[in-house]
């Protein structure tokens, strides 16, 4: 059974009409596109529905094949829509270090969140992205003001 398939089945048994589209990310990975009548409730407060749904279904493909590679689910491109709120408003509060100069503590988030944080702020010259270790207890991000790299001055010897 493919994951298009086992998702369609795992849909239909909880009670869904849907259609599936099947596409590849950026990233290679298989994105399964769920569009539906029930979009609300695929998708559930916050996006919780749709991350255990695709928990399951990456389950159940890893539970068959241990090196398959993991399959993302969406809803009506509601992935997408929300990596762009999250850094529409990140970049807000970075606005905000890069004008007092002082650090900025997000709240907490998924893995999946701080990764789309991190990466919006990689290259940028003004602001870094700061958070402990994945084995810290709080996943939380912090904003800081980078530091400018200073030239070194040459000073003529007398």
């Amino acid at each position: 059974m493919t994951p298009k398939e086992l998702l369609d089945t795992m849909l239909g048994y909880l009670g869904f009409v849907v259609e599936i589209e099947e596409t590849q990310s950026e990233g290679g990975n298989q994105t399964l596109q769920i569009y539906t009548e029930e979009s609300a409730r695929v998708i559930g407060r916050d996006g919780e529905t749709l991350e255990a749904i695709q928990f399951l279904l990456n389950r159940l493909i890893q539970a068959k094949d241990r090196d398959a590679a993991k399959v993302i689910v969406d809803c009506e491109h509601y992935r997408s829509m929300r990596e762009d709120k999250i850094v529409q408003r990140v970049r807000d509060l970075a606005e905000r270090v890069r004008i007092s100069g002082r650090s900025l503590q997000l709240e907490p988030m998924n893995s999946y969140e701080r990764r789309i944080v991190h990466n919006a702020f990689k290259d940028d010259p003004d602001v870094a992205t700061w958070s402990p270790s994945d084995s810290a207890r709080i996943k939380q991000i912090t904003l800081l003001k980078r530091q400018r790299k200073r030239e070194p001055t040459s000073h003529p010897r007398e």
